[in-house]
């Protein structure tokens, strides 16, 4: 008989879930998959051109029950009678209006097909107006509700998105009752909860993006609110008081969930938390090391003891007790963009290829599909291969990392990325290295600025696809931060850190550091600084410093 007790760690990402199954004792990965969200992959409710970026429940639901059932099915009988719990971390913010009973209005009769009544992704930017509203109240306000959120308010955060829903569709105005994190949702939708005042909300997610804090008695009062905008006007007393860290069980799986997957009937669902607070868990995250995620954007985590008097520290992602590891300070800042950098280089290499192939007829539609496939899939490593072979600084092309705004130090959405210095010598490889070195500078930029504000970063960790699958990114990352950096072994990271709090919630272990202690992943490589590209490397920052300053003025003017 098997005495050993293994959780479920749920990873929702910008275009996919993935599940994985976990040893509770070994920290040993059973079993993962992923499953690509079907609407999201046709560019559905999507206008990248507007930054609106919206994601249907159902994506979700069909995830859940796609990447559990196929890790179930990996796996022994005997394991899966054994699993007691699972951990859920989401994108964020990415909220969603729901009804009384916490259902997602795009789950609803006449809500199907409208992008407001379903998830606004982390990275969507609509509310800009809205996030630039909000910071001017809280300026003139007699307490500045957002200076436990680095004291900027961003447009990819709960009430910008809120706020801007609200305004721009009256019918789901009128039909949401509430709004919910996609964390939140997730356990609330696996243990079946049917009361939305009964959901248990995420510490993490509340303190971050939702303007929540201890001190405040929890969100802002109503009168801020409708200070702001009336359409606003009682929506406090429908939303939450109480937060919770998840170590925390929301309960136990419904009946329901647990013959839908094929799962034990008492398994417990932790509460949920941001994909880049569960990622630092997962690699068991230690007081003053800078923990990377870095995918499509990028979150960068550190965890401090807590203080008898917090220092605040000025344009960060916010700073909440306990949304990382209970008991500790969490600090979030990040990059707007990162990883989407690159894909959008991608994507304007490829188009001439795509259409040059598309429009022959000379060859049959499978040999153009598969031609364009083996095009598409060796861009970027031939791109990073030829790139890596350019010097420090290109021949002049410099570039700034804001495709998608700048997050942080400073959130600014009104932002625009910028390339510069391009001559009729430029090469797309010279152009790319500027980008790659670009996205290192911001990150720089953010590391710098918990230096200044008193934070001490004594190591850098870094986790996600980019720190598994390039080099060239890597290592610039090293030379530009002069600073080594370990790159985790796992590549479901962040899930792995959910499986280490559905653990907790299930009482397999005692407390969050136990089960790091127990389960987190080990170290599989280290990049360190090479110190003549360090010294190479100052020259270049400060140039790209000069034109951070120099863009952000013209931007602003207009």
């Amino acid at each position: 008989m098997n005495n050993v007790k293994y959780t479920i760690g749920m990873d929702f990402g910008s275009d996919s879930v993935r599940a994985l199954i976990v040893n509770t004792v070994t920290g040993e990965e059973l079993a993962t998959a992923v499953h690509y969200y079907a609407r999201w992959k046709e560019g559905k409710y999507c206008v990248p051109s507007e930054s609106q970026f919206r994601q249907h429940p159902l994506d979700y639901v069909e995830g859940i029950e796609a990447t559990i059932k196929s890790v179930v099915a990996q796996v022994s009988e005997d394991v899966v009678n054994n699993i007691v719990g699972i951990g859920v971390d989401t994108t964020g913010s990415t909220p969603v209006a729901v009804d009384k009973t916490g259902t997602p209005l795009a789950l609803l009769e006449g809500f199907e097909e409208n992008p407001n009544a379903m998830f606004v992704l982390w990275k969507d930017h609509t509310g800009i107006k809205e996030a630039d509203e909000i910071n001017a109240l809280c300026a003139k306000w007699d307490i500045d509700y957002s200076k436990y959120e680095g004291g900027i308010y961003s447009s990819e955060w709960f009430w910008s998105k809120i706020l801007h829903v609200s305004r721009a569709d009256k019918a789901v105005h009128e039909a949401a009752y509430s709004w919910v994190e996609h964390c939140d949702w997730v356990p609330f939708l696996l243990t079946g909860g049917d009361d939305v005042t009964q959901m248990k909300r995420s510490r993490c997610a509340a303190g971050h993006k939702a303007l929540w804090h201890e001190s405040f008695g929890g969100l802002p009062p109503n009168d801020f609110f409708v200070a702001l905008d009336p359409v606003l006007d009682g929506l406090t007393d429908r939303l939450f008081k109480d937060t919770y860290t998840s170590d925390v069980s929301v309960g136990t799986i419904s009946e329901e969930w647990a013959n839908r997957l094929g799962l034990p009937a008492n398994v417990e669902v932790a509460v949920g938390a941001f994909d880049c607070h569960m990622g630092a868990v997962g690699v068991n995250i230690e007081p003053y090391h800078l923990t990377k995620v870095m995918g499509t954007s990028t979150c960068d985590i550190v965890v401090t003891p807590m203080q008898d008097e917090e220092h605040l520290v000025k344009g960060i992602c916010g700073q909440v007790d306990g949304s990382v590891i209970p008991g500790m300070l969490g600090l979030e800042a990040g990059q707007s963009a990162f990883g989407d950098i690159y894909a959008w280089y991608e994507r304007l290499i490829a188009w001439p290829i795509k259409e040059l192939i598309g429009g022959t007829n000379l060859i049959s539609e499978e040999v153009k599909a598969q031609l364009v496939e083996e095009a598409l899939a060796n861009i970027l490593p031939k791109l990073s291969e030829a790139a890596a072979k350019e010097p420090i600084g290109a021949s002049g092309e410099l570039a700034l990392d804001w495709m998608n705004g700048r997050r942080t130090p400073d959130a600014n959405q009104n932002l625009k990325g910028v390339i510069s210095g391009i001559n009729l010598g430029s090469t797309s490889p010279k152009v790319f290295r500027a980008l790659v070195e670009a996205s290192c500078f911001g990150a720089k930029k953010i590391a710098d600025r918990f230096v200044e504000e008193g934070i001490a970063i004594n190591g850098v960790i870094a986790i996600g696809g980019i720190s598994k699958k390039s080099d060239l990114v890597m290592q610039i990352m090293a030379d530009v931060l002069d600073a080594p950096i370990k790159v985790a072994k796992s590549e479901q990271a962040c899930a792995l850190g959910a499986s280490v709090f559905g653990a907790v919630a299930a009482g397999v272990h005692a407390n969050t550091e136990a089960a790091m202690d127990a389960m987190a992943s080990p170290f599989e490589k280290v990049y360190e600084p090479i110190q003549e590209n360090v010294e190479a490397y100052k020259k270049v920052y400060n140039d790209y410093s000069e034109l951070c300053v120099a863009m952000e003025n013209h931007i602003m003017k207009k």
